[in-house]
C-alpha cells in the first residue's frame, strides 16, 4: 500500500511535497515574527500609534514601488532562483534584528528599514511563488493546493503564537525573531532540490512600460479581474489600518501580556483550520466568487468587533482576552476565505503570457493602498485614540462589503465542476 493515497495526485508529487514543506517552515516562522516584531515596537521601543502605522506602511510600500516592474521582470525569468535568493535575504534581514538588539542598536528606524527591505524581497518571492505553484499543480488544482496549505497554516497558528509568546517573555522579542530567520534558511535549502523543469521564459523586445500598460489594460477590460482589483485594493487599505492598531489595542487597552496575546492568537489557527474545511465545500456549492464575498464580509465583521471589546468584559480582563481570541478566530478564518478564492479566481482568469504582470499589478494596487491605510489609522489613533481609529477602519470596511455584495461579476462565478 503506497504511503500517499493514489487518488491524491498532489501528495504523490515529490516536488509539491517539497514545496509544501517549505511553505510549512515559512508559515511557522512567520507566525512567530508576526507577533514578535510588533512587540519589539510596542513594548521594547514604546512605539506610538503613528509609528506602528509607519511600520505597517513599510510592509506595503515596496509593492507600490516595485510590483509593476517586478511583474514584467518575472515574466522574463525563471522563478525558482528568485525564490531561493529572496528567502536567503529575508532570513538575513530577520537575523539582523537580534544582532542589533544585542549590540544595543535596535531602534524604530532600524525596524522601518528591515521591514521595508524584507517586504521588497517579498514583492519578488511572493509573486514568483504563485506562478511557481501554478506551474507545479496546474490551474484546476489551485483551490485544492491552497486548502492543503491552509490546513498546515492552521497547525502553525495553533502552535507558533503560543510559542512566540513564551519566547518573547523568556528571551525577549528580538531573539524570538531568530526562529523565523532560521526557517527561511532551511526553506531555501529544501527548495533547491526541486526537480520541476520550468519552461523557458519567452524573450521580449518590448519596452517594459508597454508591458506594464498592457497588464493594466488586460485587467481593466476583464470584468472579474477589474472587480477583484478594486475590491482587493480597498480591502487592503482597511486591513493595513487594522493591523497597525490591533497589537496596541491588545497590549495597552486590554492589558494583555505577550503570553496572553500568544495564547489568544492561537485561536486564529483554529480559524484557519476551519477555513481549510469550508473553502472547498463553499467553492463546490456556491462558487469561488461567493466564497470570496463570505471572506470579505467576515473580515469586516472582525474590524467592527475588535474595538468594541471592553477593557474588563464582565468585570474581568481575562474575559476580554477570551473575547479577543474569539474575534481572532473568526477574523483569521474569514481572511483565508478571502485570499484562497481571490488567488484562484485571478489565476484562472489570466492567460500564461500575462500571469506575472497581472499578479504584480494586483500587488501594486494593494501596495498603493496599504501604506495609506496604515498611516491614516496611525494618525487617527494618535489624534483620537486607538479605539476610535479602529472604529473608522470598521466603518469604511462596512461600506466596502456592501459594494462587493452588489458586484455582478463575483456573484455570477459558477461553482467548479467535480
Amino acid at each position: 500500500m503506497p504511503f500517499f493515497p493514489a487518488n491524491d495526485p498532489l501528495l504523490r508529487n515529490p516536488d509539491f511535497r517539497r514545496y509544501w514543506f517549505s511553505s510549512v517552515l515559512n508559515s511557522f516562522g512567520a507566525q512567530i515574527s508576526a507577533l514578535a516584531i510588533p512587540l519589539c515596537s510596542a513594548l521594547l521601543l514604546h512605539a506610538t500609534p503613528g509609528q506602528m502605522g509607519t511600520i505597517a506602511a513599510c510592509q506595503a510600500l515596496p509593492y507600490a514601488l516595485f510590483a509593476l516592474p517586478a511583474g514584467v521582470w518575472l515574466d522574463r525569468r525563471r522563478k525558482l532562483p528568485i525564490l531561493l535568493v529572496s528567502r536567503l535575504l529575508q532570513g538575513a534581514l530577520l537575523a539582523s534584528i537580534a544582532l542589533a538588539w544585542w549590540l544595543d542598536m535596535l531602534s524604530m528606524p532600524w525596524l522601518y528599514a528591515v521591514t521595508f527591505l524584507f517586504a521588497t524581497c517579498g514583492v519578488l518571492s511572493g509573486a514568483a511563488e504563485q506562478i511557481f505553484l501554478t506551474l507545479l499543480v496546474g490551474r484546476q488544482q489551485l483551490i485544492e493546493a491552497q486548502s492543503k496549505f491552509a490546513t498546515t497554516d492552521s497547525v502553525s497558528r495553533l502552535v507558533a503564537p503560543g510559542l512566540a509568546g513564551l519566547l518573547v517573555q523568556w528571551l525577549t522579542a528580538p531573539f524570538a525573531v531568530l526562529f523565523d530567520s532560521a526557517s527561511f534558511f532551511v526553506s531555501a535549502w529544501n527548495l533547491r532540490k526541486t526537480q520541476l523543469l520550468e519552461p523557458a521564459a519567452i524573450p521580449s523586445d518590448r519596452h517594459p512600460l508597454r508591458d506594464i500598460a498592457s497588464g493594466f489594460g488586460f485587467i481593466w477590460r476583464h470584468p472579474l479581474l477589474r472587480t477583484l482589483a478594486w475590491g482587493a485594493a480597498l480591502w487592503h487599505f482597511f486591513l493595513f489600518g487594522y493591523n497597525a492598531l490591533v497589537i496596541l489595542l491588545a497590549t495597552r487597552e486590554l492589558g494583555m501580556t505577550p503570553g496572553m496575546l500568544g495564547a489568544a492568537q492561537m485561536l486564529g489557527g483554529l480559524g484557519v483550520f476551519l477555513s481549510a474545511v469550508l473553502v472547498k465545500r463553499l467553492n463546490r456549492r456556491y462558487g469561488a466568487g461567493k466564497t470570496f464575498l463570505v471572506g470579505a464580509c467576515g473580515t469586516v465583521a472582525g474590524f467592527a468587533l475588535m474595538p468594541a471589546i471592553p477593557a474588563a468584559l464582565f468585570g474581568s480582563p481575562v474575559y476580554s482576552a477570551a473575547a479577543f481570541g474569539l474575534v481572532v478566530f473568526m477574523y483569521d478564518c474569514a481572511v483565508m476565505l478571502f485570499f484562497i478564492p481571490f488567488m484562484a479566481l485571478r489565476m484562472k482568469a489570466t492567460p500564461d503570457a500575462y500571469i506575472g504582470r497581472v499578479i504584480s499589478t494586483m500587488r501594486f494596487l494593494t501596495g498603493v493602498t496599504g501604506p495609506a491605510g496604515a498611516l491614516a489609522a496611525g494618525y487617527l489613533g494618535d489624534r483620537y485614540g486607538i479605539r476610535a481609529g479602529m472604529a473608522c477602519v470598521a466603518a469604511g470596511g462596512i461600506v466596502l462589503a456592501g459594494a462587493l455584495l452588489m458586484s455582478r461579476p463575483l456573484r455570477s462565478v459558477a461553482p467548479d465542476q467535480p
